[in-house]
């Protein structure tokens, strides 16, 4: 299915998603308890100092983001690399509220931020063609990593000290990326991209958006409030699993098993959503995403069962699958691949935002004394006022031409 070369930047992409996971929320959540514990503080204000962190890496991404449509891939990715292995080493030292702020905002523009930008980004300039499968196996690397690695660093919580794990991540991080980087991707640049002589000429009659055009693109916010209802959910999902554990009465290896059924449906949605998007394009597929996270929310709200946790985390599998592809692919396609690092650089930016907003608006909301039933019905509110607006122009989403 795919060349040599293609094959190379595919198993990059893989690798540095399953390697952005450490600055993930439902990484890092698993270590909420441990945290709170050491520096005696509260799920609102562990929320509070974890979205407040997360939202000046979102600015900060803006930045760096962009330089990835000015230098080769192989210099940002080693930049990428040990901004990581240092956040990873620095997270292992929390002492303090201050030292756990700036270990999150080092945690989330490195592992969650950029590792995945850099990723996403190579293969949406790469690929043209089959784009969406690129893009799915790509994302296979983070579901992997969500598979696994749960219930792995519980087992390791209840034998191992947490700081001990940290820096056992950042040896690993340090050993191992260089060399993917350095094999995978230092002959890979814009002219090496999987496209054929036609598809050039189409390519070339596409208007090449600019960042600042975008921002003046009404188009862009209502598919931005689609896109951004997965992370914010999710991650106040992920961040506060425990509470909603505790709320549901559930005990402390269900939310960590459920995982496991979130990962698998992530990655038979990632599978499907990748040749449906090469053959009907991310556009059509646009309206259907956020739905089962809807029914998701719905669960969360009526059952109380242990069961309906693996139901829950299913629906947000189905979503997060379709989510990942959709969310690189269709800025490609509406908007080009000439500047798609910089678009991709605020796209990311708003998603990492939107993390810390649903991590404060949870941890506000938890202090306040919602219940997690009211909270899912909130959730449900804003995820319905966003199909809505995306369904009002879904056939306004074709790409201009020049």
């Amino acid at each position: 299915m795919f060349k040599s070369l293609n094959f190379k930047v595919i198993l990059f992409g893989f690798i540095f998603t399953f390697f952005s996971s450490f600055g993930q929320s439902f990484f890092l959540g698993l270590f909420n308890s441990s945290i709170r514990d050491a520096l005696s503080i509260t799920h609102g204000q562990f929320g509070s100092i974890y979205a407040s962190a997360t939202l000046l890496s979102s600015f900060i991404l803006v930045w760096i983001g962009k330089k990835i449509d000015d230098v080769n891939i192989l210099k940002f990715s080693s930049f990428v690399i040990i901004l990581l292995a240092t956040s990873c080493f620095i997270f292992s030292k929390i002492s303090s509220v201050i030292f756990l702020f700036f270990a999150i905002f080092l945690m989330r523009l490195s592992g969650q931020g950029l590792m995945s930008h850099t990723a996403t980004t190579t293969i949406s300039r790469y690929f043209d063609r089959s784009r969406g499968k690129a893009l799915s196996t790509t994302w296979l690397g983070l579901s992997l990593a969500e598979f696994t690695l749960p219930l792995f660093i519980v087992f390791l919580l209840n034998i191992i000290e947490w700081r001990n794990i940290w820096i056992s991540i950042s040896i690993i991080v340090i050993l191992i990326l260089p060399l993917v980087s350095f094999f995978l991707v230092r002959n890979v640049n814009l002219e090496s991209r999987e496209v054929s002589s036609e598809e050039k000429k189409i390519e070339k009659e596409i208007k090449q958006w600019k960042r600042i055009e975008v921002l003046k693109d009404y188009r862009f916010y209502i598919i931005c409030i689609n896109m951004l209802a997965m992370p914010w959910i999710a991650t106040g999902t992920f961040v506060y699993q425990s509470y909603i554990s505790t709320s549901k009465d559930w005990g402390p290896y269900i939310i960590a098993q459920s995982f496991m059924v979130y990962s698998v449906l992530s990655v038979i949605t990632l599978f499907f959503s990748g040749f449906l998007i090469d053959k009907f394009s991310s556009r059509k597929l646009l309206i259907y995403m956020n739905i089962p996270l809807l029914l998701a929310a719905f669960v969360l709200f009526y059952f109380n069962n242990p069961i309906s946790s693996f139901v829950f985390l299913g629906l947000i599998g189905i979503s997060n699958g379709l989510a990942n592809v959709l969310g690189s692919a269709t800025w490609a396609e509406i908007y080009g691949v000439r500047y798609i690092g910089s678009i991709k650089a605020l796209t990311t930016a708003l998603m990492v935002f939107s993390t810390a907003f649903g991590t404060a608006l949870f941890g506000i909301l938890i202090d306040k004394g919602f219940s997690i039933e009211q909270i899912a019905l909130v959730s449900a509110s804003y995820i319905s006022i966003a199909i809505i607006a995306l369904f009002s122009i879904k056939s306004k989403l074709n790409p201009h031409y020049i």
